[in-house]
């Protein structure tokens, strides 16, 4: 059995293996690497990393203020993939919302974890929303890895891929 309190502890140690995973993907990402994809039905990093600040900066306020509506003042609604975006911009957004989510699971309380909120997917306990918001880190770094990876092996046999 599982002491409450371990279960806050859990939730931020899985968003510190996340977040660290996800910064080493991200190690010397180059702006020239935002739009690249494998195929043309993928995603490429800019749409995932805006996709991940989206659910930094509005999804995870959601989940702790249990408001389904949550948007912060001035957030455009074509934010996901928007090309017109720098790098500086996208990166200033995760380090905000990157605040935002550790700030928020520094401030929970064990009775926060059970409560029922509104959720994409219907009504969940906070919780399981929570560790739902910090998989998707997860799973997004892997496909950051792939696209770099794929990168780097392309740069294998032409140098200046990309530059």
């Amino acid at each position: 059995m599982i002491i409450l309190s371990e279960r806050i502890e859990s939730l931020k140690a899985f968003a510190e293996l996340a977040l660290g995973r996800l910064d080493n993907s991200m190690k010397d990402l180059r702006e020239s690497e935002l739009e690249w994809k494998p195929v043309e039905e993928s995603n490429n990093i800019r749409w995932i990393l805006t996709h991940l600040s989206q659910q930094w900066n509005m999804g995870f306020p959601r989940a702790l203020l249990g408001d389904m509506n949550y948007k912060p003042a001035g957030w455009p609604d074509d934010y996901v993939g928007n090309k017109s975006f720098p790098m500086t911009k996208i990166m200033e957004d995760l380090k905000k919302g990157r605040a935002n989510m550790t700030d928020g699971l520094a401030k929970l309380k064990i009775s926060d974890l059970d409560v029922e909120i509104p959720s994409p997917r219907g009504m969940t306990k906070r919780g399981n929303r929570i560790i739902m918001l910090i998989s998707e880190i997860m799973h997004h770094e892997g496909q950051i890895a792939y696209i770099r990876g794929t990168i780097s092996r392309k740069r294998q046999t032409d140098p200046h891929f990309l530059d």
